[in-house]
């Protein structure tokens, strides 16, 4: 009996700390810690001290206004680990692999990460001129496809509360750097469900992205190609949307699958 106790003492409270989570990410918007008892169904004092390990665990992060919390830094991380981890790594590897076959350019999953976009996974063509971005490469997101597509995705606040924070950095002369502009290509992408960086980024450099979403529907990453423009234009570009709707379909079943 002595030593049954601590351990389920252990799980209760892993279960706690995992509900807390779990109902942070699902909302999906920052969260008070009130809001999070009363959706958590525990006592306040519990919720304050599970959350207060939580914040100085980076597992959780203050809003801007310092007193709503969202996911934070290290949960951010572990997503992206997820994603990236070994027994879906095969797979998804082969379905980009195949997608890069078809498409017959360099294609990428890319990540958020704060106010930027990570490459969490890269498949290169064949050609001998292509732009060196490995895994592992942050990017900006006002200027790249899998950005935008992202910001796009945001509910409007949080749009609004990120994009007030970027720093929308003039790359090339085709980058938006007024947020009233911005924001209107961001809800033109958000209606077509795709986003274009017609040398947005880096000149002469277009690229096209789709989103992966989790089986609740909800952005995890952005699926992209991109090339030189003398070999694909952005109308070019539209046309490998099949392709790459396609690819991410199945990576969202991955997930799905990996999930269950």
């Amino acid at each position: 009996m002595t030593d049954s106790k601590p351990a389920r003492d252990k799980g209760t409270s892993f279960l706690r700390v995992f509900r807390i989570l779990e109902e942070v990410v699902d909302a999906n918007r920052p969260m008070t810690v009130v809001e999070v008892s009363e959706a958590v169904g525990l006592p306040g004092p519990t919720i304050h001290r599970l959350c207060k390990m939580l914040l100085e665990e980076r597992l959780l992060q203050y809003e801007i206004d310092g007193r709503r919390i969202i996911g934070g830094p290290r949960l951010l991380d572990f997503g992206g680990r997820i994603l990236s981890g070994a027994h879906l790594d095969l797979e998804r590897r082969a379905i980009m692999e195949a997608l890069v076959a078809e498409v017959d350019e360099t294609c990428n999953i890319a990540i958020p990460e704060g106010t930027r976009m990570i490459y969490a996974e890269r498949v290169e063509a064949h050609w001998p001129l292509r732009m060196q971005l490995p895994a592992g490469t942050p990017v900006p997101q006002h200027c790249t496809a899998s950005g935008k597509l992202y910001l796009s995705q945001l509910a409007t606040p949080a749009r609004k509360r990120i994009l007030s924070r970027l720093r929308l950095s003039q790359n090339t002369p085709h980058t938006i750097t007024d947020i009233d502009a911005l924001e209107a290509e961001l809800k033109i992408i958000r209606e077509q469900g795709y986003a274009l960086d017609n040398e947005e980024f880096v000149d002469g450099l277009v690229a096209i992205a789709v989103p992966i979403c989790d089986p609740n529907g909800r952005f995890c990453a952005g699926l992209a190609v991109h090339a030189p423009k003398f070999r694909m234009t952005a109308d070019d570009a539209t046309h490998r949307l099949p392709a790459l709707r396609a690819a991410a379909s199945q990576i969202e079943t991955l997930i799905a699958d990996g999930g269950s």
